[in-house]
């Protein structure tokens, strides 16, 4: 699917390195022959268009822009290519074009992130087409070979068919005419009701490989030649590297060279990976940790709690009078919650792979964005556009954390120091660890305000915390305020808030700890579900309402929402008193374009130990390309919705992050999953992601029902620090 050996190309023939041949992958320049120009693959196959190769044995070739990290969106977005293309689904396989490719090729590839659930949302209407203008190229191809009107001919599961006479042909036999012609200028695209393909539960593509063990990951990289780096960059973010005794290391087995990176950092090159990080480990180093050695979880809490109470803030959201609301209020409730740091901790930890030369450097690696990458590579080497480029590998989980580059840049400024040399850098555990983009830390202060009848007439919501863009996309804030913060509290849009209350006001004090924050899997979805959810149930028990009937009354204008809320509650059977020593909870959200709902089955023992036995999830994506993975992320969302909640939380001493391996920062097993029921209920009309959205429904359904279970209300995790844990 990639190649490790980078091709080195000549206009006018094509030197192609062994481990490439075959793979079908695009380079882009043109071939010499007669006839109007064609784009060929590796192996000599002209590309049909930039989406699809088609070899003469009947090979579909589809690109895949994006990046595939066991999220399913490389079989998703093939679904809607080969749906377009009418071909033989038995024969697809897929390929990366890279970064550098892209960029050459004006971009004929699109955007190259993955992430926010975008990759199939947000690109399915230009890969659609992508497919549909192959498939008529292919069609007029076969109809000029026998002379006969395009309208006379059709194709399906890679034949064409001259209707009137019965010929057929196949694809690989009119590929390389087709390749020829002029791309339409205009494709229809089928109605999805009409989907064969796409829209089927069929198995993922990737699948079969990772089973045996052939699935190649950026850590899996090999080159002639290749030496591994491990690094130590600053424990605490902000401080720099003051200096290190390379003497007392350099009679060590297998060491090469100890190299500076950047102003923050060091790293060993040593001949395997182990002897780099045993000299490493051994080698002294003096760190200047600067005024944030002083920050701790204790101060950074203050800090925030400082900002639910006072100074400016930015208004996400806001409708009536709501100090005039709270002013003639009959009842008021009021609670504070918080949400902590958390990483990603991908099972495979940071790694890249860099060869640089004077005129040349590549970059091998699992990657979110494989675009930022390559401008990590560009801004590291010096090198202009044409003379670098990124080779996108499957990835070892990302959940966010692969969209930054700072792994990237680290492995191109080692390489630099030793051209020729391919490096693999692999950060180690506690590396990966304590170097994240965690998610962001926030607290939440909630009001509501009710009238003599127990109406709820207004909600006053003010988030205190980071703010990611600030962080890492300060060119992306409007007028100093983070959209991103606000996701499924918007007042419309893809995360827009699922209630009508007549008196609203959301906000958000921006207060930014050292500790960089990240886009962690679902994002602010995470800790606003819980915040709206958990305080919705509060203010019905307040009001002795029910907890579905209560939402209900604030849902007339939110169809949707309702929808897959009502789904849900039907499922759990929430009409129904629930089986003996079994509490029940719900929540529902909008987010990433997508409405999901979630009710949760708990038993409690000892007052803190939980079972979560049931949860049924409901979304509504718009549309629906891969049914069955579309579940399989419902209960993958919720195993990282659980580790959150339970287990899930970073806390700083210091001035750095204390969890250092999973001995400290702990996953849930197999044995703590509950049942997972998924409806999903594509309602046509919008394109939703699937990913990440129901994560966010896991946490506050669970804590409904823990509430439910025990009278106590939990306003703050990760439960372990309340001594609450799984069963």
């Amino acid at each position: 699917m990639n190649q490790h050996v980078a091709p080195r190309l000549d206009r006018r023939a094509f030197v192609i390195g062994t481990a490439a041949i075959g793979t079908g992958l695009a380079i882009g320049f043109d071939l010499p022959f007669g006839g109007p120009e064609a784009v060929r693959a590796a192996d000599g196959t002209p590309e049909v268009n930039a989406w699809v190769v088609i070899r003469p044995d009947d090979t579909v070739v589809i690109r895949i822009a994006r990046s595939e990290m066991g999220q399913g969106t490389l079989t998703g977005l093939a679904q809607l290519v080969a749906e377009e293309l009418e071909c033989d689904w038995s024969k697809v396989t897929t390929e990366f074009p890279t970064p550098g490719q892209n960029l050459a090729r004006k971009r004929v590839w699109g955007e190259y992130s993955t992430g926010g659930s975008r990759g199939i949302r947000t690109s399915e209407n230009y890969v659609r087409k992508g497919g549909a203008a192959a498939r008529v190229m292919l069609i007029e191809a076969a109809a000029n070979e026998w002379k006969v009107p395009v309208a006379e001919c059709s194709a399906a599961n890679s034949v064409i068919t001259h209707k009137p006479s019965g010929r057929t042909t196949t694809y690989g036999k009119v590929a390389e005419a087709a390749a020829r012609l002029t791309p339409p200028a205009d494709v229809k695209l089928k109605d999805p009701k009409d989907w064969t393909i796409a829209g089927k539960p069929l198995k993922r593509l990737d699948t079969a490989d990772k089973v045996v063990g052939k699935t190649e990951y950026g850590i899996d990289v090999k080159l002639p030649g290749l030496l591994n780096a491990a690094i130590k960059d600053c424990p605490v973010t902000g401080g720099k590297l003051n200096s290190f005794d390379e003497a007392k290391i350099a009679g060590m087995k297998g060491v090469k060279k100890v190299v500076k990176v950047g102003d923050t950092a060091v790293a060993v090159v040593a001949d395997t990976w182990w002897h780099a990080k045993t000299a490493l480990d051994a080698l002294p180093i003096v760190w200047d940790e600067g005024p944030n050695a002083k920050v701790s979880s204790a101060t950074i809490a203050a800090w925030l709690a400082e900002g639910l109470e006072s100074g400016p803030a930015f208004v996400g959201n806001q409708n009536g009078d709501i100090d005039a609301a709270m002013a003639g209020a009959a009842k008021k409730v009021e609670a504070v919650y918080s949400y902590p740091y958390q990483n990603h901790a991908t099972l495979e930890p940071m790694n890249a792979t860099a060869l640089y030369t004077a005129d040349r450097c590549e970059v091998w690696c699992g990657t979110q964005n494989g675009e930022a990458a390559l401008a990590a590579v560009l801004e590291g080497s010096g090198l202009p556009a044409e003379k670098c480029d990124v080779y996108k590998l499957l990835l070892g989980g990302g959940f966010g954390r692969r969209g930054q580059t700072d792994y990237v840049r680290q492995a191109v400024d080692i390489a630099k120091q030793m051209p020729g040399t391919p490096i693999k850098l692999i950060w180690s555990r506690e590396e990966d660890m304590t170097h994240g983009r965690y998610h962001p830390i926030t607290q939440c202060k909630m009001t509501g305000a009710f009238d003599a009848d127990d109406n709820l007439t207004g909600l006053h919501m003010r988030i205190s915390g980071q703010s990611i863009l600030f962080s890492l996309r300060p060119d992306a804030l409007v007028n100093g305020k983070d959209p991103a913060t606000f996701q499924g509290l918007n007042p419309a849009g893809e995360a827009a808030f699922g209630y009508s209350i007549p008196n609203l006001l959301i906000e958000h004090a921006m207060r930014n700890p050292h500790i960089i924050p990240g886009f962690w899997r679902g994002v602010n979805v995470n800790h606003n579900a819980i915040y709206v959810e958990c305080f919705m149930d509060e203010l019905a028990h307040a009001v002795g309402q029910d907890a579905l009937a209560f939402r209900r009354k604030l849902m007339a204008n939110h169809p949707k929402n309702l929808a897959v809320l009502n789904a849900v509650a039907e499922k759990i059977g929430w009409d129904k008193p629930a089986p003996q020593s079994i509490s029940r909870g719900l929540a529902h959200l909008n987010a990433f374009g997508s409405y999901v709902a979630g009710a949760a089955e708990i038993s409690v023992t000892d007052g803190n130990k939980i079972k979560v036995i049931r949860i049924v999830a409901a979304t509504d994506p718009g549309y629906a390309v891969n049914p069955a993975q579309i579940e399989r992320q419902i209960a993958g969302s919720f195993v990282y919705g659980l580790t959150g909640l339970i287990y899930g939380g970073c806390t700083v001493k210091d001035g750095r992050i204390e969890q250092t391996n999973f001995d400290t920062y702990n996953s849930m097993r197999i044995n703590e999953m509950p049942k997972v029921e998924s409806i999903v209920m594509p309602s046509g009309g919008f394109w939703g992601g699937v990913g990440e959205p129901t994560i966010s429904v896991a946490a506050p359904a669970v804590l409904n029902a823990f509430f439910a279970a025990t009278g106590k209300r939990i306003r703050s995790v990760p439960l372990r620090d309340q001594n609450i844990s799984f069963a």
